[in-house]
């Protein structure tokens, strides 16, 4: 019979840059971690930014297989993913791509975020070209295909998991349209006469929605009964991973974006702020994405000068500098402006120590 002292669950991250993966025990603890890079992100045309759906595949592939073995003895019973917030592409039934990914900072899609304001509630999270449904409305104009599924980032590699590309999760389709207090696609979504079939089917984080198929059993050594569990945003998973689980406990993750969270027993939303809340095991999320993170600051420092003034820095001590340093025009939170631009240029002073 199987020993449950060794089941393991699986978790992975897929982030802008990589893909990340630990394995840990019934009881929580760490047994295992791996990681392996992603290509950047390609810009076709300004604004546009592009990733393709099979390299965050075979990342995924490697980071599983390099988890298992560091565990031989460990059985995985269970996995979840969790993605970038609003990165979309389209699929079919197979889950074969039809399109690239637009990743979460792609700004195509102005003129249907514009179109969006007519229709959707004031504190809807989709009026923004960075949110999904805009994405979705682009994709579909500039294309015809006539069946497809929109999925995340890690919807899409949970359905290459277990072989089903129509299940999706509440936090991802948040800015998808999907409205969270009351649990359902909204009423004003039909004005947009969207093909059949091409939202998915929402279940909350943590659901059981299959297992590992054959295909990616063989590919992985992950054994056929290993539940695969909808997961969530990266976000989210980070508040989620940094302990976060009583109300008014805040979580502030730096990577390629600034991310600020706190739990909250009520939902709170403001379009304006670029506030939004992801319903959450019983209670609420709340806070905004920044594009403002580590993207910006990678392009003017090395990993070793990140690392050197990072241990100059004083918290109490006030700078006074008058720097907004996005890494292109828009921004999410907390202003949700799409046309906001960098301030100032600080490539001249990039040689020059900010603290």
């Amino acid at each position: 019979m199987p020993n449950p002292d060794r089941h393991c669950c699986i978790g992975i991250d897929l982030g802008t840059s990589g893909c990340r993966g630990v394995a840990i025990d019934m009881g929580g603890e760490l047994l295992a971690s791996a990681e392996h890079p992603l290509p950047p992100s390609t810009s076709p045309q300004p604004g546009w930014m592009e990733q393709m759906p099979e390299d965050w595949w075979q990342a995924v592939l490697a980071v599983i297989r390099s988890l298992l073995d560091a565990i031989p003895n460990h059985e995985a019973v269970a996995i979840a993913i969790d993605g970038t917030s609003a990165t979309l592409l389209l699929a079919d039934d197979q889950g074969q791509p039809l399109t690239p990914a637009l990743m979460y900072n792609d700004q195509r899609a102005m003129e249907e975020s514009h179109s969006l304001e007519i229709l959707a509630p004031s504190q809807s999270m989709v009026c923004s070209p960075s949110s999904s449904l805009p994405k979705l409305l682009w994709l579909l104009r500039h294309s015809s295909l006539s069946r497809s599924h929109a999925l995340h980032q890690s919807e899409w590699i949970s359905g290459k998991l277990c072989g089903r590309f129509n299940q999706g999760d509440e936090n991802n389709c948040l800015k998808l349209g999907y409205d969270p207090v009351n649990q359902r696609w909204p009423d004003w979504m039909k004005q947009l006469h969207l093909p059949s079939g091409i939202l998915p089917h929402v279940v909350p984080p943590g659901t059981i929605i299959g297992e590992v198929n054959r295909a990616c059993a063989t590919r992985t050594g992950l054994p056929q009964s290993c539940r695969v569990v909808s997961g969530t945003t990266d976000s989210t998973a980070a508040a989620l991973a940094a302990g976060a689980n009583l109300p008014g406990d805040a979580v502030t993750s730096l990577g390629s974006t600034l991310v600020c969270k706190v739990l909250s027993e009520q939902p709170l939303f403001n379009g304006k702020y670029g506030i939004y809340s992801h319903r959450i095991f019983g209670k609420w999320l709340t806070g905004g994405a920044s594009n403002v993170g580590g993207t910006v600051l990678r392009r003017y420092f090395s990993d070793a000068e990140l690392e050197a003034l990072s241990h100059c820095i004083d918290p109490r001590r006030s700078l006074c500098l008058n720097y907004y340093p996005l890494p292109a025009r828009g921004e999410r939170f907390p202003f949700n402006d799409p046309q906001m631009q960098p301030s100032p240029d600080i490539s001249p002073k990039r040689k020059a120590n900010p603290l």
